[in-house]
């Protein structure tokens, strides 16, 4: 253990090494799939069944995966979602150059690539404190934080140079040698297991059962999800419509949405240096609070951005928000559960984020054709704010 605690900072450093090389590669073939569909097809129904394949699995599989994350070893669980998706990407591949070029095997692949990030990222959360000490763990997730904002800042650009001058089956491959890299570095790391399995003959669904009896039996994660559930649906107007409302209010110029996403990706990246650097408030609840208000009051400044260089200087500060927000609540959690619980309330977590997000959809994205995207985004924004404020009331 004095060994493990003298060589943490290599061995997080190689750990988070790989998981942005993994990450890169896999974010440059997930744009590539996508703008390949919308290009072969230009068809929004073909766009939008994209979209299902590559979100509804992370949900379906989170759940179960959990559980499995907290029975098996952790860094394996993540060397075998890694190779399995390199594993479809090859056969797309190889598929392509053979000639099958059938738009179903790309929504095939992105179901099971969907799957295999819905057990990756919980299982990386899990895995951190198992290297961390605890007084360095906001430090390393504001690293990590940073680190996934500047992959999803550069990985649109990048690949649509890429494909620009190789084709799309090449382009697969680059998923492939990413991958096998990262896996090949997670190989040579010695992680010890901190996980004791209770009970070996636990089936899949009593490990379930037993995460939702832990939640709720712990009040504090349970108003944690609850808060995050609430602020997740009042944040899906900036999230999805702000193109929308940048299309409507400021021109439909391809240039302008590009500027919106980018400016926000890049927020977040400073965003994650920042929480690395301070740390945040002793009290990590304080940290994301503040954040969340922030969040709500910038939303407000989006909906009377009164020209498009003052909204994307109010985007990037969201963008800036968002790991601050994140980043103490992934810390509170790796305190406070038990590391036997980790991986299923990592994925509970991304089930909340992952459903919130739809519901608040399905409430403002037929408003948003009543009503200006901006009188949406006030609202939400201020419904946020009040959020933030009833959060303080509980854990002052």
């Amino acid at each position: 253990m004095i060994n493990d605690k003298k060589n943490w900072k290599k061995k997080i450093s190689l750990f988070l090494t790989a998981q942005m090389i993994s990450l890169f590669g896999s974010s440059l073939v997930q744009y590539a799939i996508i703008w390949y569909i919308t290009l072969t097809t230009t068809s929004g129904f073909m766009l939008t069944i994209s979209t299902v394949c590559g979100f509804l699995p992370q949900i379906a599989i989170s759940l179960f995966a959990g559980v499995w994350i907290d029975q098996y070893d952790r860094k394996k669980m993540i060397m075998f979602s890694d190779g399995i998706i390199a594993m479809v990407t090859l056969l797309l591949a190889v598929s392509f150059f053979l000639g099958y070029r059938e738009i179903w095997l790309l929504f095939i692949v992105l179901l099971i690539r969907s799957a295999g990030t819905g057990i990756q990222t919980p299982a990386v959360n899990a895995l951190i404190p198992q290297i961390v000490p605890q007084e360095n763990l906001m430090k390393v997730n504001g690293v990590n934080s940073s680190i996934t904002s500047f992959i999803m800042f550069i990985s649109p650009a990048v690949s649509g140079g890429i494909l620009s001058v190789i084709t799309i089956e090449a382009t697969l491959l680059i998923d492939v040698i990413t991958a096998f890299i990262g896996i090949f570095i997670m190989f040579t790391l010695n992680i010890p297991s901190f996980v004791k399995k209770k009970d070996e003959k636990q089936t899949t669904v009593q490990g379930v059962k037993e995460g939702f009896l832990y939640v709720k039996d712990n009040p504090f994660i349970k108003r944690l999800l609850l808060f995050l559930i609430a602020v997740m649906i009042l944040i899906s107007p900036a999230a999805f419509l702000t193109p929308l409302m940048v299309s409507r209010s400021f021109g439909p110029e391809i240039w302008r949405l590009t500027a919106s996403e980018m400016t926000f990706s890049a927020g977040a990246a400073v965003g994650g240096l920042l929480i690395s650097a301070w740390s945040g408030f002793r009290n990590r609840m304080h940290t994301t609070i503040l954040a969340c208000a922030l969040y709500g009051g910038l939303m407000i400044g989006l909906g009377i951005a009164p020209l498009f260089l003052v909204y994307l200087g109010l985007n990037f500060l969201i963008g800036i928000t968002m790991p601050i927000f994140n980043t103490p609540i992934n810390v509170l959690l790796q305190e406070k559960v038990n590391s036997s619980m980790h991986g299923r309330i990592f994925s509970l977590v991304q089930i909340s984020s992952s459903c919130a997000l739809p519901i608040g959809m399905m409430i403002f994205g037929p408003l948003a054709d009543i009503v200006q995207v901006e009188s949406l985004l006030i609202v939400s924004g201020g419904c946020v704010l009040l959020v933030a404020l009833i959060s303080q009331r509980h854990v002052s």
